[in-house]
Order: structure tokens, then C-alpha cells, then sequence
């Protein structure tokens, strides 16, 4: 479900405790705001509660920049809330890293093109050239940056540069085969969506499918997760998985494999567009 355009989301946790829904769309409602959508999840165990809630701002009363200020003081600093605040009527602006693997890169592409996803993006940064002509062809800034262990910390320096250059909301790893640093990831906290085979910790290394291959496996699956300094261990946006039998060749798994990631990668992104995915600890809300 996509919110309507002209719109305010906000994203809570906090401790549980009584009458949580009941001040938070009292807030909206004393300033004018309709609300058009609200989910909420309390976790028992952490006592900690969950709240995403959309509201038309068609006649709210309050000026955007002084929504956040107003909400501390009405709610937010009594209830030991941490939210953010979104507004649907901005268009995000999604950096994407490639290497040479190019499915998910495509398919992010097509999306992009057809309009399927309200975003812009501005530049691809790869540290390969093979994929420069078809991110020109649509009039988007290609910077290629080769790493190796010599430069590494120097080219994620030029990357950082770059995206604040540009204006990035989130950047995409669309099969960027090279780790990102600590410092890196620091920098955008739950900012960097990753998609990986989910045959990790089992079958690690350059030929997973090979080596899932010869155990016979009996299921694929793709993750897709933000990054963290952790490798491949950031909390899980959306997963999938297909059957496969005896009867499929290495090259069957490994098309299977890259058709699962590129829609899970998509659903992840799909979901992070819509404000819809809130991380506490190492673990996600998906409202």
C-alpha cells in the first residue's frame, strides 16, 4: 500500500506502556491531521513498543520543521520515545554500487525507468567500468573507483564525498562485491541496503552454488539486509526462498539464485521507500 502523496509518517519505539496509540494520534488529531494508516507491534520480550503511523497533512496546523519540536514536547521526551519523521512527498535519492554482477543492477534499472518507484538516482559508483554505458544512457553520473587493499580507505573517502556531493538519501549495494568499511557503514546507519545468497555461514566462499550443489540442497534463498559493521550479519529487511531437486544443474541453481535476489532485493527497497521498515538492535520491524 503506498500512502498518500502530501502525507507525515512517523516511526516509534519506545518502552511499553499505556496509552501510547491513544497520545500519539491525539497529538495529530489536536493539530488537524487525519490519520490514513497506523500498525503497531509491542515485543514482549523487550517490553519495547513499535508504532508506524501516516497522517494527511492536508490541514495540519503545524509547519513541517516544527512538527519534530512540537511532538518532543507534547509526547516524545515524557514516553522515552526515538522516532523519525518522513514526508511522502519527497523523493529519495538512491546511490547505487555495482560491480560486474549485473542482475540486480538491471533490474533496479527497469524499475527505475518505468516509473514502477517514486526515487532518483543521481550517480552509480562501481569499481568496474563495464557497466558505465547503460547507466549514461539514461543520464546518470557513472563513477568508477578500483579498489584494492593499497587505496581502500582513500576510495571510500571519495565515495562519502560523493554522496553528500549529491545529495544521497540510502545507497544499494546491487551486488558490490567489495566489503565496506567500519567507518563506512558508521556513517549510514540503516542507510545501506546489501543482498546476498542466503547460503551463508554454510557456504561461504567464491562458488557457493557449487558447493550447495554437492550437498544436494533442496532450497535457495536471497537476504536482504542493511549493512553493518558486523559482515552480512545487519538486520534483515525481506528473504525468500525457491525448491530445487536433483534434477537441477548448477547453472539451474545459480539462475534461480539471481532471479530470487533481484526481487527480494526489490521488495527491501520497496519497503525502505515506504518508510515501512524500523531497526532496533540487530533485528527489524516491517509494518
Amino acid at each position: 500500500m503506498t500512502d498518500h502523496l502530501n502525507s507525515a509518517i512517523l516511526l516509534i519505539h519506545c518502552p511499553d506502556q499505556r496509552g501510547i496509540v491513544r497520545a500519539v494520534t491525539d497529538f495529530i488529531f489536536r493539530h488537524g491531521g487525519n490519520v490514513t494508516a497506523l500498525d503497531q507491534y509491542v515485543d514482549p520480550e523487550q517490553g519495547m513498543f513499535f508504532m508506524r503511523v501516516a497522517w494527511s497533512l492536508d490541514q495540519f496546523d503545524l509547519e513541517r520543521e516544527d512538527i519534530d519540536a512540537a511532538f518532543a514536547d507534547a509526547l516524545g521526551r515524557e514516553m522515552q520515545m526515538e522516532w523519525s519523521l518522513e514526508f511522502t512527498d519527497h523523493v529519495q535519492r538512491m546511490a547505487l554500487f555495482v560491480s560486474q554482477h549485473s542482475h540486480c543492477f538491471y533490474d533496479i534499472l527497469a524499475r527505475y525507468e518505468t516509473g514502477e518507484w517514486r526515487v532518483e538516482i543521481p550517480l552509480v559508483i562501481s569499481n568496474h567500468e563495464t557497466l558505465r554505458p547503460a547507466v549514461e544512457r539514461l543520464g546518470i553520473d557513472f563513477h568508477c573507483l578500483p579498489v584494492n587493499k593499497e587505496n581502500k580507505a582513500q576510495q571510500e573517502q571519495k565515495q562519502l564525498e560523493l554522496l553528500q556531493h549529491y545529495g544521497v538519501d540510502f545507497v544499494v549495494l546491487a551486488r558490490y562485491m567489495q566489503i565496506l568499511s567500519e567507518d563506512f557503514v558508521s556513517a549510514w546507519p540503516h542507510k545501506v541496503i546489501n543482498i546476498h545468497h542466503s547460503f551463508l555461514p554454510a557456504f561461504a566462499g567464491a562458488r557457493p552454488y557449487h558447493a550447495a550443489y554437492e550437498r544436494g540442497v533442496k532450497i535457495i534463498g536471497a537476504t536482504s539486509h542493511y549493512v553493518t559493521a558486523d559482515l552480512d550479519a545487519g538486520p534483515i529487511i525481506e528473504q525468500d526462498v525457491v525448491r530445487v531437486s536433483h534434477e537441477h544443474s548448477i547453472d539451474d541453481l545459480v539462475r534461480k539464485g539471481r532471479d530470487l535476489e533481484k526481487i527480494v532485493l526489490a521488495r527491501a527497497i520497496w519497503q525502505h521507500l515506504q518508510h515501512r521498515v524500523l531497526a532496533y538492535r540487530n533485528r527489524t520491524i516491517v509494518f
